[in-house]
């Protein structure tokens, strides 16, 4: 029996419905300011600030920690995009450390080679992303950021919910830590990011710049204003909070299903021929679920589509791509750990809303797919 799984899918039901329908009624006129308190509790963080995306909240946080032109900020060389492209908005410089073979975060030890050689005031931050939902050694991060004195920012795009040693992710001694309601290749159906942080200063400077740095006295007309620095339009709209809302009282839930899914995938798709599974380190929510096929990846991808299967790659190395492998002269062989994986890695099917007979399905079809393999 043929079957279409998409690489993702929302689970959307009648709350979701009656939050926006309520906004639009208005009467809900704290909407936005409701799930930044919801956040901070949930995330136990001091501060959240709702944004209009991930990148928007990974861009002000730039801002937030006054980042100058000529400054360098080191990412892990298998991300999203939108890592590098926020420093080089600044006209900054990001800095690509390779990765970890097992878990596809930034490597510990090349990061700290790295700022042992290259002690500089230019340097600001580390970006982190915990990809796929897994944590990295935050204990090691943290106390390597102490040593040289640089700002610690993770992207949390895949670790809403994730834990390290009982705290969740935003409260664990980042400087900055950002989120995405709609992932990279999740393709949700409402926008939305969030800045957290437990620094109060950073947070003013946030708030000030989420909205163009207008200042309004208060007590006074709304359309009396000043600006006071150079900031931007970052702000959530108040449809995206109140589905964002309801999504988030569901994700203690949607996590537990995940756990489960990728249970049975560790289960049925152990010692396949060709597949290796997810190794987990650290505390691993399986936001994705990344195997690795030992040769021919993409047709092994496009077999799965055929069989009706979508599939995701996280990520391209950043060095492969034609902006950064010109801009800095990158070589394809000068990040091998990244791009060894690269060539083999391939995000299959998770989500809370997958039925049991889709996740058998899914594995059914990976094992029909391998056992063509040459």
């Amino acid at each position: 029996m043929s079957m279409t799984i998409p690489f993702y899918r929302a689970d959307i039901g009648g709350d979701e419905r009656e939050r926006i329908d309520e906004v639009l009624d208005g009467e809900v006129s704290s909407i936005i300011e409701d799930l930044e308190s919801e956040f901070e509790s949930y995330t136990g963080a001091s501060y959240a600030l709702a944004t209009s995306h991930g990148t928007g909240a990974l861009h002000l946080a730039m801002l937030a920690i006054d980042l100058k032109r000529g400054d360098k900020v080191i990412c892990s060389v298998n991300a999203f995009p939108a890592l590098p492209e926020v420093v080089r908005h600044f006209d900054a410089e990001p800095v690509f450390i390779d990765i970890d073979e097992e878990t596809f975060n930034i490597d510990l030890n090349k990061l700290e080679a790295y700022l042992e050689d290259h002690a500089s005031k230019k340097l600001k931050a580390v970006i982190v992303s915990h990809v796929a939902g897994q944590t990295m050694n935050l204990e090691r991060l943290y106390n390597i950021a102490k040593i040289y004195n640089v700002k610690i920012i993770e992207d949390a795009c895949d670790a809403l919910g994730a834990t390290y040693k009982g705290d969740r992710i935003g409260s664990t001694g980042a400087d900055i830590t950002c989120f995405n309601f709609s992932p990279h290749l999740k393709k949700n159906v409402s926008n939305g990011g969030m800045l957290v942080t437990d620094d109060e200063d950073i947070m003013e400077r946030a708030k000030l710049l989420r909205n163009h740095a207008m200042i309004i006295d208060d007590g006074g007309l709304d359309y009396i204003y000043d600006v006071v620095d150079i900031g931007n339009k970052y702000t959530m709209s108040p449809l995206d909070a109140a589905f964002i809302g309801v999504q988030l009282e569901k994700r203690d839930s949607e996590i537990a299903r995940q756990k489960e899914i990728a249970a049975v995938y560790d289960k049925k798709l152990e010692g396949v021929g060709h597949i290796s599974i997810p190794v987990a380190k650290e505390d691993h929510l399986f936001s994705l679920y990344i195997i690795k096929v030992d040769k021919n990846r993409d047709s092994f991808a496009r077999e799965l589509l055929l069989k009706g299967i979508e599939t995701g790659l996280h990520y391209i190395p950043l060095h492969l791509l034609s902006y950064y492998k010109s801009k800095y002269s990158l070589r394809i062989n000068d990040f091998p750990v990244a791009l060894r994986n690269y060539q083999q890695v391939l995000s299959i099917p998770l989500y809370a809303s997958m039925s049991d007979k889709e996740v058998d399905y899914v594995c059914k079809a990976i094992k029909d797919v391998a056992k063509s393999r040459v």
